[in-house]
């Protein structure tokens, strides 16, 4: 079964955030666009470069209302030691959610229950707290946040646009789509 559409299970988390911890819940990510991105492991490879990156594009972000939240199965007291230690993810600003238990990993179906670990999830949510977007990557696979922007601009759109939908590689301003009968065949 698909999570496009569903509600966000309820859950409570311990996370890390500009030098403060802080507790997480469902609740936390609903009234405004969330964006929850899983991740292996601190203190890995393609990790601190996804984080990086998506601490480079934050504040885009924030101008589209939309809170950032980093989750892996490790504590949250591991990722404010990550945190102190590496460059990379000393430029991160948004929450880092800690999951030792893998309550979120599982809720969002992206455990990989024999090594405990969560494969790199990417999970945009909207303000009424339902999964609009999916996306699961092999753990190999490092995402791109400017392509997440893109497809965050592309859901709003079609939030705030009843009967209109965003083509390909739609960017922001472009021509959308309204689906009718006439347009069947002629695209």
């Amino acid at each position: 079964m698909s999570l496009i559409n569903t509600q966000i299970k309820p859950f409570k988390a311990q996370a890390y955030q500009n030098g403060k911890f802080i507790e997480v819940s469902d609740a936390s990510l609903t009234g405004k666009w969330s964006v929850v991105v899983f991740y292996p492991a601190d203190f890995t490879f393609v990790c601190p470069t996804e984080l990086e990156d998506l601490a480079d594009h934050y504040e885009e972000f924030k101008k589209l209302g939309v809170e950032v939240y980093s989750v892996s199965t490790d504590t949250h007291f591991a990722h404010k030691a990550w945190h102190d230690t590496s460059d990379a993810i000393k430029k991160v600003q948004y929450v880092m959610v800690g999951d030792p238990t893998a309550t979120l990993a599982r809720n969002f179906d992206v455990l990989i229950e024999e090594e405990g670990l969560a494969l790199r999830g990417t999970f945009l949510i909207n303000p009424e707290g339902q999964i609009k977007l999916c996306e699961i990557h092999d753990n190999g696979i490092g995402r791109d946040a400017s392509e997440l922007l893109r497809k965050v601009k592309a859901a709003q759109y079609v939030a705030s646009h009843p009967g209109e939908v965003c083509p390909a590689k739609w960017k922001e301003g472009e021509a959308t789509l309204t689906p009718s009968l006439d347009l069947v065949g002629k695209i």
